[in-house]
Order: C-alpha cells, then structure tokens, then sequence
C-alpha cells in the first residue's frame, strides 16, 4: 500500500513551488489536450516520470506531485554513543572550533574502539543542535530567559488599566551637592494604554522602591502644570522588586487605593518595551542637545540635577505628549484624554503619606515651629504640641511644606513661611546651604591673615620690650694700660 503524503501545510514553499511547476506541464495531458509523449519531447523529461507525476496527481492531488523525502534524511549515521559524546564535546567547549571538536571525539573514539565520525557528521550534529541549548550550555540560564522565554505582554484596553514602572541611568553628567559630575537616575511611571508619563523622579541614588513610591506619589495626584493632565489610581501596577520595608509601605497604599500591585521577579524584567521606547526617546531627543551628554565630548557648563528634573518635565509634557506615538499613532495626552475619561482620585492627599519619604529620628515642636533642614516649618496646631516629638514626612522636591504625625497619627500640614510661595527642593536647599559656607569660609579666611598679622606684630614688639638693648653712653671712658 502507497504511503499517502503529508498535507500541503507540512510542506515547504519551495516545494510547493515545486509541485506547481510539475502540474503546469502535464496539465495539458489531464485536459486531454496533448499526449505524453508530446510533453516528453517538448520538455525533455522522461514519459515514465511524467507518468508517475499523473498517476501521484490522480490519487493526492498536488500534494503528490511533492517528492518524497527518505525517512532518514538529515539523519548521521553514527552509533548513539557516539553522538552523545559529539553533543557533548560542542555543548561544553563553547569556544573551541569544530575542528577542535572533530580531533577531540576522535581521539576518544579511538580509545574507546568506536567509529570515527568525519568532519561533515560532526558540523551536520552541531546544526542539528537548537540555538536554545547552546545558549542555555554556553551563556546561563539568564541569557537563556532573555532570548528564548515566552513573556507574557499586558495589553491595556483604557486609560489609568495598567501603570508600569521603570528605572534607568542617564547617559549625561550633571553636578551633584559637591559640585562634581555624575550620572543620574530616571524613574518613570508610565500608562500601558496610552503611553503617557504619569509621574517621573531624578536622583543620584541607586534605583529603588523609594523612587518608585516618590515618582507614584506625584503620578497619582494632581499636577501643578495645567498641561500635565495625567493622574489617577491605576487598577495595575507592576513595578520592580523594591526592599521589604519600602515595598510593605507600597503595598499598603495600594490595598488601600484598591490598586493590585504586581511585583516583577527579581532580575527578571519583563515586557517593558513601550517604556524602553520613552527611555530611548528621551536619550535622542532631549540629552543629546544637553551639556553633558556623553556621546558629544563637548566640554561645556554642566547643569545641575534640578535644572535637569525641569528640563524632563518639560520634554515630557510638550514634546513626547504632544508626538504621535510609534504604538498607538496618536498623541499620548490625547490618546488618555480620550472619550472624555474621568481618572478615580484618591479621597484626599493624606492618603498617600506613605509614599513619602519619612524621617527616622522624631523632631522635637519648638516654640516658634519644626526645624528640619535649616528651615522652620509653623502650623496652628502646633501650640498644643510643643515640647513633643513628632515624625514628619515630605517630598524632597517641594521643601515647601512637610506632614507632621503625632503618636502615627496625621497632626497637621506644617507650612515653611519663608518659602510658602515658593517650590523649593531639598536639592536647591543642599546647594544654597554648600554655597553659603563656601562664601563664608572665603570671608573668614583673609580676615583671619589680619588678625594674625596684628597678634604676631603685637607679640613682636613684646617681646622687643621683655629685651631691652642697652643704650650706649656718651663719656668718654679712659682705660689704664
């Protein structure tokens, strides 16, 4: 009995291509309008090979006019053992050659009386090993997760569905507190549907879960900038693996907003292509025209990490909202302003103190406020509370104002009136507070030469009158000889 071939689908196109050009010459034949034997002189083929191909269309279709393939096509011809052993020898020894490995196994054949495989078996084994086994045997487990896992992508259906958090080290020099350069992170919060940037953070330390709570903080709430309309509780957020204690802190507020917080494993980032895309957007078309970008090699005035923070905000809101996304091909802003969407605020801002930064030590109600960082914070509810220690909370970008708990209860918003019109952040105060000491050492040190000049002039002429030079007198003295 003829074995029936397998369907089209199982074979290649090339044969099938195949299969059509032999069905094109003996189609005349099948409608009767040329003999065999005509074909076979006008194309020179044999007529028993063009009587086979009619006799395999006639029972297959055209799927029978595709030549068999031998069973043990691809196959070496080698015994099992040693074929292990040529798996073996190419799957540990990643960079030596097949060559090497040829003289290798045939070394071992020889001790071991077996067959010894040619150079043409050995590479036809190498092939027929998959590109996943090599890298897995050659490169780890992790290279192999990277390329060749399935990774399952999250498809946002409307705004505010799903937020993804990312961190990055920038790829320009800003001055830090000391006035030397230094690589910045870049914290991003950022919305699956339509790509839009609820909240971003820029800090020299490493990346975090405090970084992450920061820049969630700012992309929940309200935005000062009117143009910057993005906010909301997300029902999804999948972040980084943060620290225990900060992530509790995470956790806590989303149970509390109903936000299902996703952690990704640690070292296994998933799925974060469109915020790679911001990522790559941001690098291309923001910090290459910045001082400081290291691909330039221009030496020109840094800028400060604040001045940095101003100029992300202000790429984000009008330049990458108002570009058409390559995913989406709509603007960002437009693409979440969409259908008139309505984003679900929290209830007040205390509700999301936790995400703020908190100071370990308590601080001590004087009479005339909180001192925290060379600033007095003042609140009407303090006078009751003076004498007490409170914990405070705040955002290091807006010193302008800080949260003040008594016995982990919320007291009060304690407001600096120094600077209550103003958003100043714990950076601009570190700087301003560095430079005013610097001034004041410069002041001190020529005054200083001037005391020191007047003491050491004051202890020279001490010391002129401790030893007195003898005043030589006007007689005339006669000596006897």
């Amino acid at each position: 009995m003829q074995n029936v071939p397998p369907p089209l689908t199982g074979s290649s196109e090339e044969q099938r291509q195949t299969a059509m050009a032999k069905y094109q010459i003996i189609a005349p034949y099948l409608q009767s309008e040329k003999t065999l034997t005509s074909i076979a002189d006008e194309t020179g083929i044999a007529k028993r090979t063009l009587h086979y191909w009619v006799q395999g269309y006639d029972q297959f279709g055209l799927k029978g006019l595709i030549r068999k393939t031998r069973s043990d096509s691809g196959s070496v011809q080698l015994d099992p053992e040693v074929i292990k052993a040529i798996e073996r020898l190419i799957l540990k020894y990643r960079r030596n050659s097949l060559t090497s490995i040829h003289r290798m196994i045939c070394g071992q054949c020889q001790e071991k009386g077996w067959q010894q495989p040619s150079y043409y078996q050995v590479d036809k084994i190498s092939k027929s090993l998959s590109d996943s086994l090599k890298v897995l045997a050659h490169q780890g487990q992790k290279a192999y997760e990277n390329q060749f896992d399935l990774i399952h992508r999250r498809e946002a259906s409307y705004p505010n569905e799903i937020w993804q958090a990312d961190h990055t080290l920038l790829d320009i020099l800003v001055l830090n507190e000391k006035r030397k350069p230094e690589r910045p992170w870049l914290t991003v919060i950022l919305d699956e549907f339509s790509c839009a940037v609820a909240g971003y953070y820029v800090t020299f330390q490493a990346p975090s879960a405090i970084q992450t709570a920061l820049a969630l903080h700012q992309a929940i709430w309200r935005k000062q900038n009117k143009d910057w309309s993005i906010c909301g509780i997300p029902e999804q957020f999948y972040t980084d693996h943060g620290s225990d204690f900060t992530s509790n802190h995470l956790e806590q507020v989303a149970i509390d907003l109903k936000i299902n917080l996703v952690f990704s494993a640690i070292g296994k980032p998933r799925g974060r292509g469109k915020i790679e895309r911001f990522f790559l957007s941001i690098n291309q078309l923001l910090l290459q025209d910045l001082p400081g970008y290291l691909g330039n090699g221009i030496q020109a005035k840094l800028l400060t990490l604040n001045k940095l923070e101003e100029k992300v905000g202000e790429f984000i809101v009008y330049n990458y909202h108002q570009r058409i996304h390559s995913t989406t091909k709509k603007e960002p802003i437009l693409m979440w302003n969409a259908d008139g969407f309505l984003p679900n605020m929290p209830e007040s801002l205390e509700s999301l103190d936790l995400l703020l930064l908190h100071v370990a030590k308590a601080r001590k109600v004087h009479s005339d406020g909180i001192h925290f960082q060379a600033l007095r914070f003042i609140d009407p509810n303090l006078a009751a509370y003076v004498g007490e220690s409170v914990v405070i909370r705040y955002d290091p970008r807006d010193l302008a104002e800080i949260r003040v708990f008594y016995e982990n209860r919320y007291l009060c918003t304690a407001i600096c009136p120094e600077i209550a019109g103003y958003t100043v952040n714990l950076k601009e105060i570190v700087s301003a507070r560095n430079q005013r000491r610097r001034m004041l050492k410069g002041e001190l040190k020529p005054k200083t030469t001037v005391i020191e000049d007047i003491v050491q002039s004051k202890q020279t002429v001490e010391e002129d009158a401790g030893n007195p030079v003898p005043l030589k007198s006007n007689l005339k003295r006669y000596f006897n000889e």
